[in-house]
């Protein structure tokens, strides 16, 4: 039942009604296109990050936090195997502890970066600055 619960907040069942002219259509599919999205899910991003709900994300932010989500996956399995060694009595390899949270410290850290840099984008952006 929850699963359902979920797939009804996420469907997009309701629509705004916007015109463009063809100039300006012609220049949102070409931006929507080079962003590696529909004109749908560009508009949408583009009003969520502009009112504050949910910052816009590009093909370059998508493929880092995709590296740095893959990062933390792995990290979040070492860290796992080695509470479970801890749990069961036995004694995990030297450096494996401090070592997964230097890993940890390393992504985290570069997330922090990331996300920083994002909102300074975003806020130039907003302010007419550019990237």
């Amino acid at each position: 039942m929850a699963g359902s619960r979920s797939e009804a907040s996420k469907r997009k069942d309701r629509v705004a009604h916007i015109r463009f002219s063809p100039a300006e259509f012609e220049a949102l599919e070409a931006a929507a296109s080079a962003a590696g999205m529909t004109v749908s899910a560009f508009l949408r991003s583009l009003s969520m990050d502009g009112a504050g709900v949910r910052p816009f994300l590009g093909e370059g932010d998508r493929a880092v936090f995709g590296l740095l989500a893959e990062g933390m996956r792995a990290i979040g399995s070492n860290l796992n195997q080695i509470a479970r060694a801890i749990n069961t009595g036995r004694v995990p390899a030297d450096g494996a502890v401090a070592g997964s949270i230097k890993d940890a410290h390393g992504v985290a850290t570069a997330l922090a970066a990331e996300l920083a840099e994002m909102t300074r984008r975003c806020a130039a952006v907003r302010r007419g600055e550019g990237a």
